[in-house]
């Protein structure tokens, strides 16, 4: 086993957003090992250090859903960003349809000024019409999202397009399926993106040669390792296309149902440390 890529949110992280002593652990032992770990994720690199900075945790990161890959030290290696008339068209429409969106920079998350007002309505809506909703839960996953680093909040879509800046990942949240629905529907034909879904309640796009997949391929081919020789976890469909390029695959036990089904090796769930299980299975199966 020669590298190992591990999904952020719903895999190396537990339901409260923190890496377990169990998994820091198994990642270190990895690494002690001489296996090369990356975190692959649709977050922003610049996020994904400050969930590490208080771990002593220095790995690769395939950021934005693969439209970015950064070295352990940080500095940008790849990076694939969407082109500037296609992030037009998918914010302008976003805007437009009222939708709460997330656009990822080199240095910042931007998003509109009144963006978590349409969430916090939609919240409202779904209490009035549904009593028996889990309203915290979906409070839960508001905080999640909001609990990123880097937020700045811009008046509207055009300043992000006028300034001229690389955009990597264009996430849109809404707790209505149908609206989801509605988007996804409106982008999946688009020749020139990637449509990817990393929770429940959202739908992502990135430039149709950046994903998890594509970027693990490109790290391997760097480092030179074949890619029978390297593993990944995951939880949801955007770590599909990494799952499908590693000779090793595990699923996590809280995994959606299209990822169970594409590993060969179910592990415990994010709250059961089962970054750590899967870690140790494969790092026994070499030895044996």
């Amino acid at each position: 086993m020669k590298m190992i890529a591990i999904d952020l949110d719903g895999t190396l992280l537990n339901n409260e957003s923190q890496i377990s002593t169990e998994n820091l652990e198994a990642i270190k032992k990895a690494q002690n090992e001489g296996v090369e770990v990356v975190v692959a994720t649709g977050r922003a690199e610049f996020d994904v250090r400050e969930v590490f900075s208080k771990t002593g945790l220095s790995t690769w990161v395939i950021g934005a859903n693969g439209a970015t890959i950064h070295t352990p030290e940080g500095e940008l290696f790849d990076s694939v960003p969407i082109q500037p008339k296609d992030a037009e068209e998918i914010l302008s429409w976003l805007e437009a349809e009222d939708y709460y969106y997330e656009v990822f920079s080199d240095d910042a998350i931007l998003t509109p000024e009144k963006g978590r007002d349409l969430l916090y309505i939609e919240l409202d809506r779904i209490r009035t019409a549904n009593p028996d909703a889990n309203i915290a839960e979906l409070e839960h996953a508001l905080k999640k999202q909001f609990g990123q680093t880097g937020f700045k909040k811009v008046p509207s879509y055009r300043e992000i397009i006028e300034s001229g800046a690389p955009l990597y990942n264009v996430l849109a949240f809404s707790f209505e399926k149908e609206k989801r629905d509605q988007g996804w529907r409106h982008f999946e034909n688009y020749p020139h993106l990637t449509l990817v879904s990393s929770g429940v309640h959202n739908f992502e796009l990135e430039h149709k040669y950046a994903s998890k997949g594509m970027a693990l391929e490109k790290l391997a081919t760097h480092l030179g390792y074949d890619l029978r020789d390297t593993a990944a976890i995951g939880d949801s469909p955007n770590d599909l296309s990494m799952l499908s390029v590693a000779g090793h695959k595990a699923a996590m036990g809280n995994g959606r149902d299209a990822v169970l089904e594409a590993c060969d090796f179910i592990t415990k769930t994010n709250d059961e440390h089962g970054v750590a299980h899967a870690i140790t299975h494969w790092l026994n199966s070499v030895h044996s």
